[in-house]
């Protein structure tokens, strides 16, 4: 849990508007680890203070007509290259942003930019999730447009972004059949959060040992409620069953 390893510590957190790049600037900071029979409180009172903000989010999201869906999964999965083929498939009828989440650097940011999309990178420094504080900064930075969608981008992770509420409408976890199908099992908490569950790069299907089915039956046991989208967001299979869920989300 974050508290316990210090990286809720937001000192190094930055929000980097790309289009400003070369302005900003990092810097080092140093934080003390919580004593072992104060964590739990800690995180408690973490989880707390975060979900306040959260609900503030949510509000002011809400009151703009803002759609925002946070997208999750561990690190290569393929969350940067699904979100630019949505961009540049549906970005004309339907108006979104980016919210990038990474710990440095900000080339996903740029990947997203070069689309023409609106976008704004978060980096987290030692922080392995974002929150919803991070979020609300974000939001001020991006200035998203009233009945848009924001995607959020979360930082490659499977365990802590499931643990914190950013204010978002819905959550979208993404999977790819490169890393096993025992994930659900592994990591409950990612997937029973979620929403819906991408299976992506399934290009790659002949040439990995994944079973989809035994992964959707794995999936069932911990969250039964999510749809299963298999897809490629490399060739484009399966991407009208994922629009036609944003669309269902839109209406």
């Amino acid at each position: 849990m974050c508290a316990t390893c210090g990286c809720s510590d937001d000192a190094g957190v930055r929000v980097i508007d790309p289009s400003s790049a070369g302005h900003e600037h990092g810097h080092g900071h140093g934080h003390s680890h919580p004593e072992p029979d104060r964590t739990v409180l800690l995180e408690q009172d973490i989880l707390a203070a975060n979900d306040r903000l959260a609900a503030d989010n949510r509000t002011w999201l809400a009151a703009r007509g803002i759609h925002t869906l946070n997208v999750m999964s561990s690190p290569g999965s393929g969350k940067t290259t699904l979100l630019a083929r949505t961009i540049v498939d549906r970005g004309r009828t339907l108006p979104m942003s980016v919210i990038e989440g990474d710990q440095e650097t900000i080339f996903d940011a740029e990947r997203i930019r070069a689309t023409g999309c609106r976008v704004v990178q978060i980096n987290t420094g030692a922080g392995c999730h974002l929150d919803a504080g991070m979020l609300a900064k974000a939001l001020h930075t991006l200035a998203p447009p009233p009945r848009s969608t924001v995607f959020i981008e979360n930082v490659g992770n499977l365990v802590c972004p499931a643990l914190f509420d950013l204010g978002e409408a819905a959550r979208v976890v993404v999977m790819s059949v490169t890393e096993g199908a025992d994930k659900p099992l592994k990591y409950p908490h990612m997937f029973r959060t979620a929403d819906v569950v991408l299976l992506n790069k399934i290009d790659l299907l002949p040439y990995v040992d994944f079973d989809v089915e035994s992964f959707t039956e794995d999936l069932t046991r911990v969250n039964p409620r999510p749809e299963v989208l298999c897809l490629s967001a490399t060739t484009g299979t399966g991407l009208d069953e994922w629009y036609g869920w944003l669309d269902g989300r839109e209406s």
